[in-house]
């Protein structure tokens, strides 16, 4: 009985380390490479009106920290042309054009949330153009100072033309000033302006002259509602005047009027909007040309737009009709140049290839001319992005 008492637990504890043992180990940790292989992103876009496709190459490197992109276009032959490579980064970018031999190369800093820094280099190594911008701004100061210099030695006597221009400015909380200055060294030609704000941030003066100065200095005077802008200009009969130009806009009856004086030529328009429909004539003196435009909403996908020219008895109409943001169809005609057409998106129109279905845009495009139908013709354009 003693034997069999202590032989119980034994046996227990023979089986429980056997169970142990007989458990597979955990899987080993996944090995992670010190350089992971980065996301790649492709897009193509093709346009059967030209007949060329269009690759961007794009990755993230240094845990998206920059981005390196790479875009070509090639023909129907397989001819590659306008290769451009581009390192993109938070501080620092530079594009190089590999058919022209052109660098860009932009970098900006921040020190402190307070002091800003910013230089622009453009190189051409097969034009002997160059091109250097330098900024810096604070919270009050600011001034940013661009060289440009050419120098044409394809003439047994060279020849060296530089633009220089300088732009400064001071903000007093009230009280805004700001110097521009631009010097064309070979023409010994430049232009000063100064622009100050008045009582009121919304309302600013702003003065400027050639140097040499040749008379009186251009006066613009900015204001909520618009501006004008004095400067004496040379006519055949009279050698020097004053010329005025300004725009102004009100409210009125709901809408908005637009006067514009330029040239002796005055604009008078009217644009009256609604969420159903839009209203919008306008007249131009002395040559009295009347023209409205017209546009009514029939609901949220239907809309319907139509442009009238009393002066040339000329018009156009589209209507647009959409499903969603993914699909839009537009059919119109233009008068003026006898052409009737009609498009479809299959899409955002406006949007990238990212956000559409599948990652595809797709447009057709039918163009109608009123005089020969048989030379009407297809285009289409598709857009394609691959992520791997």
């Amino acid at each position: 009985m003693v034997e069999s008492c202590c032989q119980g637990p034994t046996t227990t504890a023979t089986v429980a380390t056997t169970c142990v043992n007989n458990t597979p180990p955990p899987p080993p940790p996944p090995q992670t490479s010190l350089f992971p292989r980065p996301a790649l992103r492709v897009t193509s876009e093709f346009d059967s009106e030209s007949s060329l496709l269009f690759h961007k190459i794009s990755c993230k490197l240094l845990d998206s920290l920059a981005k390196l992109k790479l875009s070509f276009r090639n023909d129907s032959r397989g001819q590659i042309s306008d290769p451009q490579i581009s390192f993109l980064s938070k501080h620092l970018s530079l594009h190089y054009d590999l058919e022209e031999r052109n660098a860009l190369l932009k970098a900006n800093f921040t020190f402190d949330d307070r002091l800003h820094f910013q230089a622009t280099q453009d190189l051409k190594l097969q034009d002997p153009t160059r091109s250097l911008h330098l900024g810096c701004s604070t919270k009050y100061f600011s001034i940013s100072c661009t060289s440009q210099s050419d120098d044409d030695t394809s003439t047994s006597t060279s020849t060296s033309t530089s633009t220089r221009s300088i732009l400064s400015s001071i903000n007093l909380d009230t009280i805004f000033l700001s110097i521009k200055y631009h010097h064309l060294t070979r023409a010994q030609q430049g232009e000063v302006a100064v622009v100050a704000n008045l009582a009121h941030p919304s309302y600013k003066l702003e003065l400027s002259s050639a140097v040499p100065s040749a008379g009186l200095p251009k006066a613009t005077f900015k204001f909520p509602a618009g501006e004008i802008s004095v400067e004496e200009k040379e006519d055949e009969q009279v050698k020097r005047a004053l010329s005025v130009t300004g725009i102004v806009k009100a409210h009125l009856l709901n809408g908005v009027c637009t006067a514009q004086y330029r040239d002796d030529d005055f604009n008078l328009r009217y644009s009256y909007k609604d969420e159903e429909m839009s209203f919008i004539p306008s007249i131009s003196l002395p040559s009295n040309a009347v023209s409205f435009a017209f546009k009514r909403r029939f609901g949220p996908s239907d809309k319907l737009s139509y442009w009238y020219n009393f002066d040339s008895s000329c018009w156009s109409t589209v209507y647009k009709h959409t499903v969603g943001k993914d699909l839009k169809f537009k059919a119109g005609y233009d008068s003026e140049v006898g052409l009737g057409w009609a498009s479809l998106w299959l899409g955002d129109e406006d949007g990238k290839a990212k956000t559409a279905p599948m990652k595809m845009k797709v447009q057709f495009m039918l163009q109608v001319p009123q005089d020969d139908i048989n030379s009407s013709a297809l285009m289409f354009r598709v857009k394609k992005r691959w992520d791997f």
